[in-house]
């Protein structure tokens, strides 16, 4: 379905998304999709068998102060899925409105989801909260990552001012799994401080939950950052978690894939299957 689009020069747009998947037979459909505004996705396509990959759209390939996106995706017991994005998702300065990103995944049963979008780039002066909050079953398994570059170092500016928001929750069973909160400032301590982004302009971290035994030391061996940037890889609990901290966005990807190919087989009992569109 597709609703009317609105956008007015103080409010700005006023997206959302709904996706819900579920299983019929062997093959797990988009059974539910409704959308307003410049959200979208495409056709579901099957690169391997039964488990489908969308890609999620935002047409005008921005977002600006005012912006509010909201993204729900569902996936009803026994559904697995791979959602991810065709390109880096911008936010552009702002001239003091806030733009705001919400997502909420929920699995149910035994559901399987992969949330993997590409990077995010906050412009300067930018003013944006980003939040995802996962709600998990004890039986659901969930690898996601983000990926984000504060300014555009590759063309030599700097994240000098704006604020940028952002928080990851991870439930189960309504009980708190993870909770991750950062806030950056223009300019500020935290963008040069070693316990922060230690001058580098680009973040990223994985999260895994399901069956991750062992996993941690295979990726320590396995996987490593190029010369001047950081990767490590730790067992928290439940939870799995990889980060990357290094100035290009080609690197983090590099780093986080070569992990996800470790984890897949593992946690979701398939072996990797990388999106087309990583490779456009």
């Amino acid at each position: 379905m597709n609703g009317c689009p609105v956008q007015t020069d103080t409010s700005g747009w006023q997206a959302s998304l709904q996706l819900g998947f579920e299983r019929r037979g062997a093959r797990t459909v988009l059974a539910h999709r409704l959308h307003r505004g410049p959200l979208g996705v495409q056709r579901a396509f099957y690169p391997e068998q039964g488990w489908p990959h969308v890609y999620i759209l935002h047409p005008p390939g921005g977002v600006v102060g005012g912006d509010v996106l909201n993204i729900d995706v569902t996936l009803q017991a026994g559904a697995q899925a791979l959602v991810t994005s065709p390109a880096a998702a911008k936010f552009y300065r702002s001239a003091g409105e806030q733009a705001q990103l919400h997502q909420h995944l929920k699995l149910h049963g035994n559901a399987m989801l992969e949330w993997l979008p590409q990077e995010t780039i906050y412009y300067s002066a930018a003013e944006v909260d980003a939040r995802t909050r996962v709600e998990l079953d004890a039986d659901s398994r969930f690898i996601g990552w983000d990926m984000f570059c504060l300014g555009r170092p590759a063309a030599g500016e700097g994240f000098t001012q704006g604020h940028i928001s952002q928080r990851l929750e991870i439930w189960r069973e309504g009980m708190p799994l993870w909770l991750e909160q950062a806030a950056f400032a223009g300019d500020g301590e935290m963008l040069d401080a070693r316990w922060g982004m230690a001058g580098r302009a680009l973040a990223a971290t994985l999260v895994a939950v399901g069956d991750t035994d062992g996993l941690a030391e295979q990726i320590h061996q396995q996987v490593s950052a190029t010369e001047g940037d950081h990767f490590a890889v730790s067992q928290l609990d439940d939870v799995l978690v990889c980060r990357y901290l290094g100035t290009e966005a080609q690197r983090a990807r590099q780093c986080l894939a070569s992990a996800w190919r470790i984890i897949r087989p593992q946690v979701m009992g398939r072996a990797a299957c990388e999106p087309r569109v990583w490779n456009t």
